[in-house]
């Protein structure tokens, strides 16, 4: 498997860091090669056309607006 990009997008509120830390779960259990970051900025948020936060981005996709989802739900997205 090649290497996944994840972004979390988010102003760093409670929710934002809980994606975050579900998605480094996810990453974790799965035990693959990804690297993830925090975009904070509202204007690199806008950018890549989220509305609401927090957003969970796969290598450029947008996959989830607005929800904290578990890492049951995130790993299947870091498969495809």
């Amino acid at each position: 498997m090649s290497h996944i990009k994840v972004e979390v997008l988010g102003t760093g509120c409670q929710k934002c860091r809980q994606l975050e830390s579900n998605a480094k779960e996810a990453i974790a259990a799965l035990n693959i090669d990804a690297e993830i970051t925090h975009i904070t900025d509202p204007m690199q948020i806008a950018e890549r056309g989220v509305m609401k936060t927090p957003a969970l981005v796969v290598n450029g996709k947008v996959v989830s607006q607005g929800k904290v989802w578990r890492s049951e739900d995130i790993q299947p997205h870091l498969n495809s």
